[in-house]
């Protein structure tokens, strides 16, 4: 997958090269064509057979990753107007009434993109570091935007311009990179915060936008449909997002951290991730994710908040791990004092093979099976000592810290 800055476990498991998506890998001039800047990783994340994903851009560089997709997931563009019925012909059913009633729908659905387009497009900006340019939302009135943490990289400062062209400087206000969410604060008062939804409220099907400055091109939108909710997909550094929104609304590099709206005009997620076809190389059209507003906004809220994230809601087994080189399992290389495997007996130089009989293959595998787990959740973990024995041990389960 590519992240969207300036650039899954299910049946089986799909790796795949993440593209700079949602944030360009290399700083460009907005309005150009080309991809600013992002430097492309690597992802894994789980999809049906034969579904292949990529992440959506990042600012300064992109990610490689693979997406999980149910068999028979929709993840090609929502239609922008209503089936146009046949009026008369031979053996047409529909008649010239039927036709102007689907004009006028049309027209309506029309109308309603382009007012949301007007409404969200003011509170979209686009985020400028000495690597990249991605995508922002905002999300007060005192100048706080949510972006993804790929986006802002290990930036402190950046530049921030806005829909009206007006370019202001902004500061880092915090970030959690473990769901690639950063608060950044522009120096700008008067700004127009966006309104974030209750993304649980999403179903397939259902129209949405994004709107961000893919390519450095500041304030475009593309539009699809939510073709798939709650896929978890993994990023080479060992980071795992759950319940990411998969989208057939094109991602390209920098629309990371951009906003994905529905038709009401409200935030329903934060594109991301943007799949890359691991055959033919490239996009993989049609398979986008973002993550969900209402994890944004809670993350968001509590850096605001406290300069940090103090309650994230993502278990925590307390290890370092790392990929061998023949696969087989994830490796333990560091695992924390006082940790949730330290309690239990894990020590460095074992290698979990697998978690409440889930098999994990790498440090991928092990971040994909832990994201959709929770805090105080005692779990079987089963791992190879140093010297060949098995064991299998009881962990419970703690808190990813802030």
């Amino acid at each position: 997958m590519t992240h969207g800055r300036h650039s899954l476990l299910a049946a089986s498991i799909l790796t795949t090269a993440l593209l700079a998506g949602c944030g360009a890998s290399a700083t460009s001039t907005p309005g150009t064509a080309a991809s600013p800047g992002a430097s492309p990783s690597a992802a894994v994340g789980s999809a049906a057979p034969g579904a292949s994903v990529a992440a959506s851009p990042a600012a300064s560089t992109g990610q490689a990753g693979t997406g999980a997709a149910s068999p028979g997931a929709s993840a090609g563009p929502a239609a922008s107007s209503a089936a146009v019925a046949q009026a008369g012909g031979s053996g047409g059913s529909g008649t010239a009434g039927d036709g102007a009633n689907v004009a006028v729908e049309a027209q309506a659905l029309q109308s309603q993109f382009v007012n949301v387009i007007h409404r969200v497009n003011p509170s979209v900006v686009l985020i400028q570091t000495s690597s990249g340019l991605g995508s922002g939302v905002i999300f007060d009135s005192r100048g706080d935007i949510v972006t993804n943490a790929h986006v802002a990289g290990s930036s402190t400062s950046f530049q921030v311009t806005l829909a009206s062209g007006r370019t202001v400087s902004g500061t880092l206000v915090g970030e959690f990179v473990p769901n690639d969410i950063a608060v950044i604060r522009a120096n700008a008062t008067g700004l127009q915060p966006a309104t974030f939804a209750n993304s649980s409220t999403l179903s397939v099907g259902d129209i949405v936008l994004a709107m961000g400055n893919p390519l450095g091109l500041q304030s475009s939108v593309t539009e699809g449909i939510v073709s798939a909710l709650g896929r978890t997909v993994s990023e080479p550094n060992g980071v795992a997002l759950p319940n990411v929104i998969q989208t057939s609304a094109a991602i390209n590099p920098g629309n990371s951290g951009g906003a994905l709206v529905d038709l009401s005009g409200q935030v329903v997620g934060i594109p991301t991730l943007a799949a890359t076809d691991p055959q033919l190389g490239g996009a993989a059209a049609g398979i986008g994710f973002a993550i969900p507003s209402s994890v944004a906004k809670d993350l968001a809220s509590q850096i605001i908040q406290y300069g940090k994230v103090i309650d994230s809601h993502r278990a925590y087994l307390g290890i370092e791990s790392a990929d061998l080189f023949a696969g087989g399992g994830a490796l333990v290389y560091s695992v924390v004092p006082g940790g949730p495997a330290s309690k239990a007996g894990l020590h460095a130089g074992d290698i979990i093979t697998a978690i409440n009989g889930q098999a994990v293959a790498s440090a991928a595998d092990l971040a994909t099976v832990l994201a959709n787990m929770k805090p105080g959740q005692t779990v079987s973990v089963s791992i190879t000592h140093s010297n060949g024995t098995q064991a299998t041990v009881r962990v419970t389960l703690g808190q990813l810290p802030g």
